[in-house]
């Protein structure tokens, strides 16, 4: 019946209260023009009108516009509800997505961490480490040069005392087998004993520890004509004793001269040890660079990923924000709409209840 009623409205569209009959007060004329607001509120006033005028029952009418307005309250209730589902969709979207953000800087923020006190100063360390070790091998091969040239000149000087001695002993051994022939000197064989002196000490010349014993032998040879046999030997005594000094000194500077080879051998045996040991920390250093080099790219990456998740994160909860704000919006316009048409069919319920609206049917019954 309600259905065919409200197509009978519309049908009837032309039929209408007339809001400016004497029976109505200003009172009512006000909730009137209230009602007319609403749609459902005119449709009810019409209505009404229609079925009493049709012969309808008031109680009918009133049945019909409280189920009217159940219904009306129950889709409200229905709109509550999916609001608040949506609110309960949108509360824990809103929290899973500021977790992920959340989780989400707290990764970037390490990753930043890491990157900037871990591996940028790491790998500066290991930049100094490699330059330390590049510098530790450069002075290792110049201190090995410059051992290699010392010991060349340390042993040419050797090989030219070696001569020196040689030559003196070898001068030495001349006059005393010239001394032992000796019985009646003659000036030639002084002479030639002289001669090897001044040889000798041409040869001894940088051997200060050496000169006096030439200095003295020359002094006596200058002075004697060997004919005094006492004085000969005296002098083959001061030629031996010489020859025996130039013997232990060629002996000195052959074993120091062992000594230094030795000492050179060893200083050669630990600069290549350490050279060695330099480079195979070269070569571990190298590699821990190009690891931390790595590190550092993946890092890089790692951020630029990280920051491209957490830029959608945040595009997402904005989405999230701004498509409940809609559906808030039509939702508190939606309430405000149902609320208006429920009030209004309570008020327009309300008066056509009141004797005043039933007295103004019966006038137009009459009228017609």
């Amino acid at each position: 019946m309600f259905k065919v009623a409200v197509c009978a409205l519309l049908v009837l569209a032309s039929t209408a209260i007339n809001v400016q009959s004497s029976i109505w007060t200003s009172k009512d004329q006000k909730a009137f023009a209230q009602i007319h607001q609403s749609g459902w509120g005119k449709f009810i006033l019409n209505f009404a009108e229609l079925h009493l005028t049709t012969g309808g029952i008031l109680s009918e009418l009133n049945s019909e516009i409280e189920k009217l307005i159940g219904e009306l309250e129950e889709e409200l209730a229905g709109v509550h509800h999916e609001f608040n589902r949506r609110t309960d969709v949108h509360n824990r979207e809103v929290a899973r997505l500021e977790q992920e953000i959340q989780d989400k800087e707290r990764e970037l923020f390490n990753a930043h961490d890491f990157y900037d006190n871990v591996l940028i100063p790491q790998g500066e360390r290991f930049a100094a480490q490699l330059e330390q070790l590049q510098e530790n091998i450069a002075h290792n091969r110049q201190t090995l040069e410059q051992a290699t040239v010392q010991r060349a000149n340390d042993h040419e000087t050797f090989e030219a005392q070696v001569a020196e001695h040689n030559d003196a002993i070898s001068a030495i051994d001349e006059c005393l087998q010239l001394l032992s022939t000796i019985e009646t000197p003659s000036l030639a064989q002084v002479k030639k004993v002289q001669k090897n002196l001044a040889k000798i000490q041409s040869s001894l010349k940088k051997h200060s520890q050496f000169q006096i014993f030439v200095k003295v032998l020359l002094e006596i040879t200058v002075d004697s004509n060997f004919a005094d046999q006492g004085a000969l030997r005296d002098i083959i005594v001061a030629f031996n004793n010489l020859r025996n000094e130039l013997v232990d000194s060629l002996n000195q500077i052959t074993a120091d001269e062992a000594d230094q080879v030795a000492e050179f051998n060893a200083q050669v045996i630990q600069l290549n040890q350490e050279h060695a040991e330099f480079q195979r920390a070269v070569v571990v250093k190298n590699a821990e660079i190009e690891a931390n080099t790595t590190k550092q790219e993946q890092t890089l990456d790692l951020i630029d990923e990280l920051d491209a998740d957490l830029a959608t994160l945040n595009g997402q909860l904005q989405a999230e924000n701004d498509d409940y704000a809609f559906a808030t919006d039509v939702y508190n316009a939606t309430v405000a709409e149902y609320n208006k048409e429920i009030n209004a069919a309570n008020q327009a319920l309300d008066l056509l209840n009141q004797p005043r609206f039933q007295d103004y049917v019966k006038s137009q019954l009459r009228g017609a």
